[in-house]
Order: structure tokens, then C-alpha cells, then sequence
């Protein structure tokens, strides 16, 4: 065997900022990835517009209808094998898509930020347009996925975000205080623990960690939980936070009390005292002052209110529901596709473009 191949080779010298232009590197390779990746979603949903756009005006020209864009959608197949997208039940929602949206935006949101089948669910699910805007806009800025936004519209989101009672206004800066507000919802729809109206706190608590991925989705984007039983120790005495979060984006933690009884407001002095603690104790000196949420079985609002204004830290208080009840029926839904396109089965021919 050769003594060359037992000599070790010396390391190669990099230069000093080799390390940092290698970073460097990795960044713009990665945001060129996702700027194609965006075009190649703008460059779709427009192809997609313009297809629809021209069913449409022949259909209204012509009066030729579903037999024809079967029949275009085979010819299309047939030119394009490789090609998804192209089923008859796509081209309906295409012409749809142009109908709705005749300058392919939703609202003030441009359909190109979306991927197709959000755009789908937002034409199909929704007929208010400010509504429809509301989750375009929120499926956008929090990157949404499909499931994710079907869920929210399911769950009626638009109806429930930002509609905790709250003191924000008293307690926080102008701007950061609409964002907080934005934050809290009313009521929390806590029906995946499978638990009934009369479970306790720490049936509850327990619950919620064991689903805490599901309860992480239900308080929303930015949440990172960080422990139950928070303990806190003043003056040698200890005490328990429920659930303690850190909001990444508004940049502070975030207590969560649960209470499975109506709201009382001796809820909210214990509340301040632990946000107090936090805001001496654990928060950092760059951190936004804690935020506590008391978490109830039920409330009243102007109670709530009054109790609310003579509290120092700021806190919200929502309702909790454990058991889903009937929504009450929407006037911004359609109730099938069917309604759009009679003699069309949606679901098989959509699955079949999803494999």
C-alpha cells in the first residue's frame, strides 16, 4: 500500500469572512428558492384566471356549457398528461375564480399570495367579500395552511378574534394595544379535549397539554408555550400559573388562567398579582409587559368590564367552550359546490387532482 495514502492532508486555510459569506450565501439561496416558488404560484393562479376569464366570456357569448368544458378538459388532458389542474371540475372553478375575483384579487389581498386551493375554499365557502378579505388576509400574513384555514372558517373565526373584553386600551400603548386585542378571541373552542361542560380546571389543564398542538392553533400564530404550574416564589412563598405562554412576535409572555366556573372579579386581582410577579421575575428587561387571559366557563360582560378597569397589568377575559355547539346557520356560505355547477361530482374530481 502507498505511504501517500497515509499522509494526512493539511486542512485548507479559509479566508477570515469565509464563515459569514457562506451565511450569506445560504440566505440568498433561499430566498431566490422561495421568490421562485412565489412566482411559480403568481404565474399559476394567473394562467388559472385567464382560463376562467375566457370560459366565462364564451359561455356568456356563446351559451355553451358543462358538455363543453368536459370536453375541454379532456382535449387539455390529452395535450398536457403531466400537467394537474385540468379536470373539468378545475376549469368550473376557474370560470368561478373569474366571477368572484374579475381583477384576481380578494378584496384588498392579491390572489397571487395564495396557493390555489385556498383561493378555492375562500370563492367557494364565502360569499361576503369583507369576510372572504378577513381570511385571505389572515391566511396570507400567517401562513396558513389549507386545513388550518377551513378549519377557521368553520369555526368562524372572523366572529370571534379580538372579541375578548379586555383593559388593553387603559394599559397599552395605542398601536401595541390593537395588536394585543387582535391576539385574544372569545370564546375559545376547546371542544378537541373531548371533555364535558362540567369538567374542572385540572381535568381542563390536563387536556389542554396533552392537546397542547391543538391549543397552540387556537390561540394563534406567535404562541410558545413555555410550562404548566409555572412556579413563582415571593417572599418564600410559592404559587402555580396555570399555563404560562411567550408571544414571539408581540415579544411577551402570556399567562393563562383557567377557571370552570362564570367569572368573578376577584379572578382578575389574582391574575394582576401574577402578572405582577412575571413582570418582576422572569420577563427581561427588552420584553412588552406580560398579558394575562382569564380563561372562564362563562361571563358577563359588563362585570367583566368593571373589573377590568380598576386593574393595573393588562388582561382579558373569554369564554371557553368544551362541547361544539351548532353554529348558527351563515348567510356567507355556500351550502355546496353543486349550487355553482349542476351534474358535478367536486369531491371525487378534486381528489384526483390531489394524488
Amino acid at each position: 500500500m502507498s505511504k501517500e495514502k497515509f499522509i494526512r492532508r493539511k486542512p485548507a486555510v479559509l479566508p477570515k469572512d469565509y464563515a459569514a459569506w457562506v451565511v450569506s450565501l445560504k440566505k440568498r439561496i433561499t430566498g431566490a428558492r422561495q421568490k421562485a416558488l412565489l412566482s411559480a404560484n403568481a404565474e399559476q393562479i394567473k394562467l388559472y384566471h385567464e382560463i376562467g376569464r375566457e370560459i366565462l366570456d364564451r359561455q356568456n357569448r356563446q351559451g355553451w356549457g358543462t358538455k363543453v368544458i368536459d370536453r375541454l378538459s379532456a382535449d387539455l388532458r390529452e395535450a398536457f398528461p403531466d400537467m394537474k389542474g385540468l379536470s373539468a371540475s378545475n376549469l368550473k372553478y376557474m370560470r368561478f375564480f373569474a366571477q368572484e375575483c374579475p381583477d384576481r384579487t380578494i378584496g384588498q389581498q392579491s390572489a397571487d399570495q395564495l396557493p390555489w386551493f385556498h383561493v378555492v375554499i375562500l370563492i367557494t365557502k364565502i360569499t361576503d367579500p369583507a369576510i372572504r378579505e378577513f381570511y385571505a388576509r389572515e391566511a396570507i400574513h400567517q401562513s396558513w395552511s389549507r386545513e388550518t384555514l377551513e378549519q377557521h372558517i368553520k369555526h368562524q373565526l372572523h366572529l370571534r378574534q379580538g372579541a375578548a373584553v379586555t383593559n388593553f386600551k387603559r394599559r397599552l400603548e395605542p398601536a401595541y394595544a390593537d395588536r394585543a386585542q387582535a391576539l385574544l378571541k372569545d370564546p375559545y373552542r376547546l371542544d378537541f379535549l373531548g371533555l364535558g361542560d362540567e369538567a374542572h380546571e385540572l381535568d381542563i389543564e390536563n387536556a389542554l397539554i396533552r392537546h397542547i398542538t391543538h391549543f397552540l392553533l387556537e390561540l394563534g400564530q406567535g404562541f410558545a408555550f413555555v410550562g404548566r404550574q409555572f412556579r413563582l416564589e415571593v417572599e418564600g412563598d410559592e404559587f402555580f400559573i396555570d399555563l404560562l405562554f411567550y408571544h414571539i412576535r408581540l415579544k411577551c409572555y402570556v399567562v393563562v388562567e383557567l377557571k370552570s366556573v362564570a367569572f368573578k372579579p376577584e379572578h382578575a386581582g389574582q391574575l394582576n398579582f401574577y402578572l405582577s410577579a412575571v413582570d418582576a421575575k422572569v420577563k427581561d428587561a427588552d420584553d412588552k409587559p406580560t398579558i394575562g387571559l382569564l380563561l372562564c366557563k362563562t361571563k358577563k360582560k359588563m362585570v367583566a368590564e368593571y373589573a377590568l378597569s380598576g386593574i393595573d397589568k393588562p388582561m382579558g377575559v373569554a369564554e371557553y367552550q368544551l362541547v361544539r355547539s351548532l353554529p348558527k346557520p351563515l348567510d356567507t356560505c355556500l351550502p355546496s359546490i353543486e349550487e355553482l355547477e349542476s351534474h358535478l361530482s367536486i369531491d371525487l374530481e378534486q381528489k384526483k387532482e390531489e394524488r
